[in-house]
């Protein structure tokens, strides 16, 4: 059974797991590095810092006693638009339909704090989010995301209507 957990920022160390074993297992599929979060970044306040978001939800998944997922909704400048961000699922839980679950409570959250749209971005390569973002119904659109460290290509920006 998949339990979904919201986090508070005393949640912290459970969030850091998540999201070191994130930045490990797919350094690709980020904005952030692995580095940016160890050594000097790897301190207690930055971690609660980050789950303070203001009007943000900051999501864990459990299976079988253990995290395996994470997710945020975050409000935009528009109050129609969350955004959907630091998206993960251990590739041990993956195919359980944590993916399902972590993306329809963020959207859930969205739509009951009055946005209309639920956005995110996505790295060009990552085959597998895009299959599991076009389930739940989101489509890319014509935005342009961040430009990526290659200096050509850029994140795609996914939308779904709520």
């Amino acid at each position: 059974m998949i339990e979904i957990k919201v986090l508070t920022p005393d949640d912290w160390p459970t969030w850091r797991e998540l999201r070191l074993a994130a930045l490990t297992e797919a350094p690709g599929a980020f904005g952030s590095r692995l580095a940016d979060w160890q050594g000097d970044g790897d301190r207690e306040q930055r971690w609660r810092d980050r789950l303070s978001i203001p009007g943000s939800h900051d999501l864990v998944a459990v299976l079988d006693g253990r995290p395996v997922g994470m997710a945020s909704g975050v409000p935009t400048a528009d109050p129609l638009v969350m955004d959907l961000i630091s998206m993960w699922v251990h590739p041990d839980a993956r195919g359980t339909g944590v993916g399902d679950r972590l993306v329809n409570e963020v959207a859930h959250w969205a739509r009951e704090h009055g946005a209309d749209r639920l956005r995110l971005t996505v790295m060009p390569q990552n085959a597998r989010a895009k299959a599991l973002y076009h389930r739940a119904g989101f489509a890319l659109t014509d935005e342009l995301g961040d430009l990526l460290p290659d200096g050509g290509s850029r994140e795609q920006v996914m939308l779904r209507p709520l």
